[in-house]
């Protein structure tokens, strides 16, 4: 007997909320959740902004899919499976089928399940799956879609590689060095996003914005000109928790993760440029920014053991350090050209959450301070943001030259 949905799915939605013409039309989706409840399956779809979409299912093997168009996946979730607790589910998969449609499937099995039904939410807009087994005779009447509970969003944990043994010597020569490695991927992570648009200037000009615009920049140099291959952690205005961002650079396997945000400080005259790689500081300064930039963190004090026991076996530490001299004498030398005056405040560690569990040479880059008149008036620019973008790509090849590889 074929099992049909309980109500019928919209399959196609017309009517499109006008929009800024942009580049590349495609939503970018960031998160997929799923819950078990005693009586059915939840799977829920974040997609931020209104897009068409398509149902339809498979009997050999079962399975439910839904086809979203004019979408793109983050890195972290492409070609991810979520396995779920149920014997009427074995798992979830989600993957980018063409350029411009995203697919979720679910692998079920068709003669343990009563009934699903596939549908749609508004503010924020997200694709909903609802899967009841038939052993509960459950009515779907009485788990309302919007009473039900909806699940956490999940973190993917990192995947699982050989990762270098602990430098021999902090002055001595790195592993790196060593091992004769070389650079091939880099994540590049553009600073906050969606709903958290780091520090916001006088003027109103957003973090985020600056960063994903020198970031895109980055990217193209890269891969242009060094043909290396360079993978954003978000490519438009949405939010990447902090936690997942070096995890996106642990599933890419990258050589290099590249964090860039653009500073803020109280004191409105302090500007210039600085580079921090993972560590420990007893710096003030350091202290006060790491805990702005670490405020959007998940995690709990409970965890605080573990977390710092992360950064003490850090074993990148003189890689990144390395990392992060190039970059900085690079980046300073790149601006000075259109801002003289421009500081170099120099190279540093810091206990930045987004540099935590990289399995590669991590740096966090504050390119200028938006606090600053002068630096947030060139900030905002075309000229300063590509400038920045030819600074950080300059430090990158110095790094990469002096592993002996370019």
């Amino acid at each position: 007997m074929r099992i049909r949905p309980l109500f019928p799915v919209l399959a196609c939605l017309s009517v499109f909320l006008a929009a800024a013409p942009q580049d590349d039309p495609r939503v970018e989706i960031v998160n997929l959740r799923s819950y078990t409840h005693t009586n059915f399956t939840r799977i829920v779809l974040d997609i931020g902004k209104l897009r068409e979409y398509n149902p339809g299912e498979l009997r050999d093997p079962g399975r439910i899919y839904l086809d979203v168009f004019q979408a793109k996946l983050n890195p972290i979730l492409q070609g991810q499976s979520y396995p779920v607790k149920a014997d009427y589910i074995s798992q979830v998969r989600i993957s980018q089928k063409t350029p411009s449609t995203v697919r979720v499937a679910v692998d079920v099995v068709f003669s343990k399940i009563q009934s699903y039904r596939i549908y749609h939410l508004f503010d924020p807009f997200r694709l909903v799956i609802d899967i009841y087994p038939r052993e509960t005779q459950a009515s779907p009447s009485a788990a309302p879609p919007d009473k039900a509970p909806l699940p956490v969003d999940k973190t993917q944990p990192p995947v699982k590689r050989e990762v270098a043994p602990r430098d021999p010597s902090l002055a001595g020569t790195s592993m790196a060095r060593q091992l004769g490695l070389g650079v091939r991927t880099i994540v590049i992570d553009p600073g906050h996003g969606g709903p958290r648009p780091g520090t916001i200037s006088k003027s109103g000009l957003q973090e985020k914005t600056v960063n994903l615009d020198v970031a895109l920049a980055l990217r193209k140099l890269l891969k242009e000109k060094a043909g290396l291959d360079a993978i954003l952690t978000r490519e438009s205005d949405v939010d990447v928790p902090l936690e997942n961002r070096t995890v996106i650079a642990n599933q890419k396997r990258a050589d290099l993760f590249v964090s860039i945000h653009s500073n803020a400080h109280r004191d409105k005259k302090r500007g210039g440029v600085e580079t921090f790689f993972l560590n420990i500081s007893p710096d003030p300064s350091v202290i006060e920014l790491a805990a702005s930039e670490n405020a959007t963190s998940t995690k709990n004090i409970g965890e605080m053991k573990t977390v710092l026991q992360k950064i003490v076996r850090n074993s990148k530490i003189q890689e990144s350090r390395d990392l992060a001299e190039f970059i900085q004498q690079s980046l300073v030398r790149a601006l000075s050209t259109d801002l003289p005056a421009i500081k170099n405040l120099g190279v540093k560690g810091g206990p930045f959450w987004v540099l935590i569990g990289g399995e590669m040479p991590s740096v966090l880059v504050e390119i200028s301070h938006l606090s600053n008149a002068k630096e947030e008036a060139k900030l905002k620019t075309k000229k300063y943001r590509e400038l920045a973008a030819q600074g950080i790509y300059d430090g990158i090849m110095e790094y990469i030259r002096s592993l002996g590889k370019g």
